[in-house]
């Protein structure tokens, strides 16, 4: 068997590494080709284009790639169609990978978008292109399943793989020793994981510690930073005094967020990390001006939350702060009222505690089997 995969950034990686890990266990000399990151490649994928290129948010930020981008799909189209895959799995990156999926879909290769679009929070019209496009779609929240079921979408809800990899009850005291967070309390800081959402958030983060410092004469902080450019990137808008107190990792969030008394954090799917970690959050969200006008004027977010905890409870308990209102002093405040209120926090664990039994699915053997079956012919 031959799978094509694009995977979109470092998420689209790991999940695409653990969707060829459990294929192959089922047919071993299954072989894989796309555009993947390193995990991917560590896998046996062959690399036609690295997953980075797919890594831009917003309405407005991915016109600077365009001519790149159409160039890749191009390439792609005339590969896969000239020479058919049993199946092709766009992961995640859903303006790329449906465009790519609805020509390949065409031409008759089976197509499947791993990681629902999320249609049912902004731009729904898209869920027509979904339909066209995709054969099937495999979805990691149950609510996704549910919107598409409305629309009449072919759909899966596998869980999600984060679920199935988090612990249980991490222990903070041993995480701060693994990651040499000093200090009492400690607020883990995450900026985000592209370039752009840290030249967003980054200055305002480390405002809003410094703030922190002048009223917790003993707090700590720790940073995990994604790659060594946005670890630059963000080391540059600290503080020498703030700095003096911060740990910066080299990635290894899920110990940065297992230390923490409190998280600082850009919307995204480490939200629902920190969620099944069991901490507190404070929630930033920053789009480029331009696109966050656009959004506005055409009311196209359609979910009245942007984090995934949020969204997975009936009662917000993730205090979010959105474009201007996205201030270092929101921000600092905030975190200091969960500091505060011991009760509060146990509260949100104990809330945060009921996701790994929705989500927790054995995602990844889920999702290859529904490629296999897809592949194969047996999909019903």
């Amino acid at each position: 068997m031959r799978v094509a995969l694009v995977a979109g950034e470092s998420s689209g990686d790991l999940l695409g590494a653990g969707l060829i890990r459990e294929i192959r266990k089922s047919i071993p000399g299954t072989t894989f080709e796309g555009v993947a990151g390193p995990t991917m490649a560590a896998c046996g994928c062959v690399v036609l284009e690295d997953a980075d290129m797919l890594a831009v948010m917003g309405l407005v930020e991915p016109l600077t790639r365009i001519p790149k981008l159409r160039r890749l799909r191009r390439s792609l189209v005339e590969r896969w169609t000239d020479d058919p895959p049993d199946a092709f799995v766009g992961i995640d990156a859903p303006d790329f990978n449906l465009g790519l999926a609805k020509r390949l879909r065409r031409a008759g290769v089976k197509t499947i978008q791993y990681v629902c679009p999320s249609v049912w929070a902004w731009r729904q019209g898209r869920v027509k292109k979904l339909s066209v496009a995709a054969d099937r779609v495999l979805c990691l929240l149950p609510f996704e399943q549910k919107f598409l079921d409305e629309h009449d979408v072919a759909c899966d809800f596998v869980g999600h793989p984060m679920a199935d990899r988090t612990p249980v009850n991490p222990d903070a005291d041993i995480a701060r020793q693994q990651s040499g967070a000093v200090g009492s309390p400690i607020v883990a800081i995450l900026p985000g994981s592209r370039m752009s959402e840290v030249s967003r958030l980054g200055p305002v983060f480390a405002e809003a510690a410094r703030l922190l410092t002048t009223r917790y004469p003993d707090i700590g902080f720790i940073a995990p930073m994604a790659t060594p450019e946005i670890r630059d990137c963000f080391r540059r808008t600290i503080s020498d005094e703030t700095l003096a107190r911060m740990v910066l990792t080299d990635g290894e969030a899920e110990t940065a967020v297992s230390a923490a008394d409190v998280v600082l954090l850009a919307s995204g799917t480490a939200t629902l990390q920190t969620a099944l970690l069991g901490k507190p959050m404070v929630v930033a969200y920053r789009l480029a001006a331009l696109t966050y006008a656009i959004v506005k004027l055409f009311d196209l977010i359609k979910v009245p939350y942007v984090s995934l905890p949020n969204l997975l409870i009936d009662a917000p308990l993730v205090p979010e702060y959105i474009q201007n209102d996205a201030t270092p002093e929101n921000l600092a405040n905030e975190v200091a009222l969960l500091l505060g209120d011991d009760a509060r926090r146990t509260l949100i664990a104990n809330t945060f505690g009921t996701f790994r039994a929705c989500l927790a699915r054995d995602a990844d053997r889920r999702a290859a089997d529904a490629v296999i079956d897809m592949a194969t012919g047996h999909a019903g």
